[in-house]
């Protein structure tokens, strides 16, 4: 399926996890897609994979901690191609050391993790959408399932992936009339590798009861959303905030304990 043949993508954080499944799913349909990324050895293997597959894909280096290189990494691919037609923001970090509760944080990392994760889509979008503007385009960010549902931890992670929402939706707004779609994409609990090292067995367990699909998602579940609204199957559709979470927060607080009771026999 070439369903964004002649089509040019960039994605950051594309060497692992779900920015990597993204980057993949985007070239198996048909886009140039650049991996924009810092680990250079990582992501020149990943093209050496996928060019023996036939696929278009190349690698950038890129530290999303530089402001300098936004620009750098937009230009080139511009310049290179000729156009930008995708661009999907799969950069984000945390702290779980430091970045904790309000009183039991740590107020530096707050603010350092707050600035990069909102830094990370703002600066790609502000060099970005000039190139898309001729032709059209679709911008993607990765945001957070936490964006939405407050948690006991991770304060500035959840509240950067909120601002990330709300960057989101004004720039659907401000550049529609541009035919430049901007949507984001909130995971769940997804099994990449960073989340598997980071979580015990009991943390895990605990969580999917209050996920009703009952299972942890995986980068390709979120690469399939990235891929709709990175497709003209899309074309009518901006400033959408969509979770990919299983359901995780859909129903009543109490939901873990009703459903350990329920009896569906009848």
């Amino acid at each position: 399926m070439n369903t964004l043949s002649g089509k040019v993508a960039i994605v950051t954080a594309a060497t692992k996890g779900i920015g990597l499944a993204c980057a993949k799913m985007l070239a198996e349909h048909g886009a140039a897609t650049y991996i924009a990324a810092r680990n250079e050895q990582a992501g020149r293997d990943i093209v050496e994979e996928m060019e023996r597959k036939g696929l278009k894909m190349h690698f950038l280096r890129f530290d999303a901690q530089e402001k300098d290189e936004y620009r750098q990494v937009i230009e080139t691919v511009a310049a290179r191609e000729g156009r930008l037609d995708i661009l999907v923001n799969a950069f984000g970090t945390t702290d779980v050391a430091k970045d904790k509760d309000l009183l039991g944080g740590d107020a530096e990392a707050f603010f350092s993790i707050v600035q990069t994760n909102i830094q990370s889509v703002y600066l790609t979008c502000k060099h970005a959408i000039p190139h898309m503007m001729p032709t059209g385009g679709s911008i993607v960010n990765i945001s957070s399932i936490a964006a939405v549902v407050p948690d006991l931890s991770r304060l500035g992670y959840g509240v950067s992936k909120a601002a990330v929402d709300w960057l989101t939706k004004n720039i659907a707004l401000q550049y529609a009339r541009c035919n430049i779609r901007c949507n984001a994409v909130l995971p769940g609990l997804i099994a990449t590798d960073a989340a598997m090292n980071n979580m015990t067995p009991e943390f895990r367990d605990l969580f999917l009861k209050h996920v009703p699909l009952g299972r942890m998602g995986k980068p390709e579940d979120i690469a399939a959303a990235v891929l709709y609204y990175a497709s003209d199957a899309s074309s009518y559709v901006t400033g959408m905030i969509h979770e990919v979470a299983g359901g995780y927060a859909l129903g009543t607080p109490q939901y873990a304990d009703f459903m350990g009771k329920a009896d569906f026999s009848r």
